[in-house]
This record gives C-alpha cells, sequence and structure tokens, in this order.
C-alpha cells in the first residue's frame, strides 16, 4: 500500500509517526483529518510548529519553556522564594502549578537518570540547580520526580548531590500517594496536592 501513496503523504506520515502515540494507522487518520481542512488552517498550522522552534527559549531561571529570557513563574515576585520544587520535564511543573496549592521556585531538571537509555549526570542540568542553590535563598528543595524506577535513581543522585555541597538545603520528596511508575505529569490534582503536603524528609 505504501508503495502505491503519494510521496508527500508517505513523507508526512513518516514525521506523524515520531509523534508519541502516534502509530501508523493513527498517522493516517490525521493526516487524513488535515487533507480535509481548509488551506488556510493546515498553513497556520504549519506555521504555528515553525514559529514554536524559532520563538520559545529555556527560562534562565528554571528551565522551562519560554518566550521571554524568564518565565511568567518565575519572574513573579509574589511567589515565596525559600523553596525548590524539582521537575523531570517542564509539563510536569505546568500540571503541579495549574493546582494552585504550590507557591514556590521551580526547577526544571530536563529528564531522569536512565543508564539504559544513555541517560547520565551529564544528560541532567545540575549546573542550573547548583547555582540557585549557590545563591542562598533555598532552604528547602522538594524532588517532584515522580516514583518510577528512573525517579527513584535520580532522587537518590540528587540527595547525595546536594546534601554533599548544601547541607543547609532540607531535601524532601513528594508523599507516596503516587502509584508505582507513574508520571508527575500524569497524575490528578488531588493526588498532587496531597503528595506535596505530605511530602517526607529524606534522610
Amino acid at each position: 500500500m505504501r508503495d502505491r501513496m503519494p510521496e508527500p503523504l508517505k513523507a508526512l506520515l513518516e514525521q506523524l509517526v515520531r509523534l508519541p502515540g502516534l502509530g501508523p494507522k493513527s498517522a493516517m487518520r490525521l493526516a487524513m483529518a488535515l487533507l480535509k481542512w481548509p488551506e488556510s488552517e493546515t498553513r497556520r498550522l504549519g506555521n504555528g510548529i515553525h514559529d514554536l522552534r524559532d520563538n520559545l527559549r529555556l527560562c534562565s531561571r528554571c528551565g522551562g519553556l519560554s518566550s521571554t529570557e524568564v518565565c511568567a513563574i518565575c519572574a513573579d515576585m509574589a511567589r515565596a522564594r525559600d523553596t525548590l520544587c524539582l521537575v523531570a520535564e517542564w509539563d510536569s511543573m505546568l500540571i503541579l502549578d495549574e493546582g494552585g496549592f504550590y507557591h514556590g521556585q521551580y526547577m526544571n531538571l530536563g529528564g531522569l537518570l536512565d543508564p539504559l537509555d544513555n541517560k547520565n549526570s551529564s544528560n541532567l542540568d545540575i549546573e542550573r540547580l547548583t547555582q540557585r542553590l549557590a545563591e542562598g535563598e533555598i532552604t528547602e528543595l522538594i524532588l517532584a520526580l515522580g516514583s518510577t524506577l528512573e525517579a527513584e535513581n535520580t532522587d537518590s543522585f540528587i540527595q547525595r548531590t546536594v546534601c554533599g555541597r548544601f547541607p543547609n538545603v532540607r531535601v524532601s520528596r513528594l508523599a507516596q500517594g503516587i502509584p508505582l511508575g507513574a508520571e508527575v505529569k500524569y497524575m490528578d490534582k488531588e493526588t498532587l496536592r496531597q503528595s506535596l503536603r505530605y511530602r517526607q524528609k529524606l534522610d
């Protein structure tokens, strides 16, 4: 079937199947839906994807996505300055903040340790984290990395790193209301609220 497919459609499908959650059949359905859109809408979508790459940058404070040098969350002077919530990815930060029950600072680590996927500490934004802690404002670092095996290993690594260099910073983690194997970004708001409220100190 693919041999008889027009080249532009084949090229689009090859790109779409690289997106998470899209297999060949889902990609085909999406492509067929796009073909039914008015030309102005498909061009608008293409321009939006293009602009996404051109106009987004990493926040210089938290490492999250932003259209400005400092994102809106980091620029909010009403937020507490003494707690720093460490997340693996930017979308986890958004989910946590949508709940409205945490009013401190955030830091995006940029992933998790995963030796099987060749992701070691050099893939994590440790330098930005240590720079934030060296400023002296943070008294508590909250590890909100999830409860997967990769998250547990990263928790341990971050705890050792921080406790060795910043002994006055309390390191805590989200309470185990989050089920084993789950990621922060897929949790409901109440589970996140309880996990933050009853976070545990790491000894």
